[in-house]
């Protein structure tokens, strides 16, 4: 049996497992290299993996590529051979309208006879925006920070984005239609909803007037206010769609199964989860310790998914990955044999530059012995600057990827 120490590598060490998986610049590479692009093309990469997916492609294709433009997430930029946009995330900012406009100036200098590869991944609904008629970027903002604090779910929280924009919900493939256009796609949701990573720019999609009008009807006067002036969008079967093929080349069910070999290569008898996590987070980090500390002996929990969290007015530091686990130490104090690891797959957790965090069962008490009390943390939606105290952080910088969060809970 592992010290505890130990295993604490071995967590980290199958996280990793995962997230190496799912990297962008492989799946793309392995993609492309199975399904050959023959001619010139142009790319277009959006999303927090963007730079990854891009180097990917260009591995493959060479000097095929025409032209590229990427846009991802600030901090997340590396050294391409083209145009790289960084814009605002989880909130949008001026840079997303910038993004939005040299996407249509990119796109418009296209030849309609050309192929245009396509790389998306999480991120982009916030990354890159042209804004309905009547809306602006004040408008943008204040919808998109009441969403993250409403707890609403990502597949509300992208309705309403919808409704604001020109390119969401399949309007981008009105401006890119004629072209070929091959659409590689990092998901980072339930299911693999292709309508709801990137707010749906290349997919067509039946409008859902009874759930759309259950959603809009549920936000406040001032939120609803701002969305009537959106745009229509093109139906399933329109012409734009004939020529776009999509495929998702990553998930967290890939993650997921790759953190399971790596597990059981490390001699842990392995649970996972066949259950997408979207229940509230604070709740779901109390239940899945408890699982953790019902288990028998050596047994390891794998669980994937992305948790719902309602944010106070003013928050703090850390996102819905260290709340869980900051949630989960309180169950696990006294309990020396447990260890619990949160973790995003894009390498920051909400609006911090840390991945999430590995507790134990001495988290809290480490916590305690500088007068810190996890529940004024929690309460103000800072739970980082706790777990930091603790010594109980993970940070890894970009990934290079983003499919949701991965959980692992293990019983020494």
């Amino acid at each position: 049996m592992p010290s505890q120490n130990e295993a604490r590598q071995d967590l980290l060490t199958i996280y990793q497992a995962a997230l190496k998986a799912v990297n962008g610049a492989d799946r793309v590479r392995d993609y492309l290299l199975d399904n050959k692009i023959t001619g010139p093309c142009y790319v277009i990469a959006i999303g927090k993996a963007a730079c990854a997916m891009t180097r990917g492609a260009c591995e493959v294709l060479g000097d095929q590529v025409v032209d590229a433009l990427i846009i991802t997430k600030s901090g997340y930029s590396e050294k391409l051979p083209w145009p790289v946009v960084e814009a605002g995330h989880p909130v949008p900012d001026e840079k997303s309208l910038f993004a939005g406009k040299q996407l249509l100036e990119f796109i418009t200098d296209i030849p309609e006879s050309a192929e245009v590869l396509f790389l998306l991944s999480g991120g982009a609904s916030a990354l890159v925006e042209v804004l309905a008629p009547g809306l602006t970027m004040q408008d943008l903002q204040a919808v998109n920070a009441w969403l993250l604090g409403s707890g609403l779910d990502i597949n509300a929280s992208n309705t309403v984005r919808k409704n604001m924009s020109q390119i969401k919900q399949g309007r981008l493939a009105k401006l890119l239609a004629p072209r070929r256009v091959t659409n590689l796609v990092i998901s980072d949701v339930a299911a693999d909803d292709l309508s709801v990573i990137g707010s749906g720019l290349l997919i067509a999609e039946d409008e859902n007037t009874d759930l759309q009008q259950s959603i809009l009807s549920s936000l406040p006067v001032e939120i609803s206010n701002k969305l009537k002036t959106n745009v229509s969008a093109p139906g399933v079967g329109h012409a734009c769609f004939r020529n776009i093929d999509t495929k998702v080349v990553a998930n967290i069910g890939l993650a997921l199964r790759a953190a399971r070999v790596s597990a059981e290569k490390l001699g842990y008898r392995v649970k996972l989860s066949d259950h997408y996590l979207k229940n509230e987070t604070l709740v779901t980090g109390r239940k899945l310790a408890r699982k953790v500390i019902n288990a028998k002996k050596n047994e390891l929990f794998i669980w994937g998914g992305e948790t719902n969290v309602k944010l106070p007015d003013k928050t703090g530091r850390g996102g819905r990955c260290q709340a869980m686990a900051l949630s989960a130490a309180r169950e696990l104090t006294g309990h020396d044999n447990i260890l619990l690891l949160c973790a995003a797959t894009d390498g920051s957790d909400g609006p911090s530059t840390d991945a999430g965090a590995l507790v134990d069962g001495g988290t809290l008490a480490r916590g305690h012995e500088t007068g810190l009390d996890e529940n004024k943390y929690l309460e103000r939606a800072d739970a980082g600057s706790f777990l930091e105290v603790c010594g109980d952080l993970i940070s890894t910088g970009p990934t290079g990827t983003n499919v949701a969060d991965i959980v692992l809970g293990l019983k020494l």
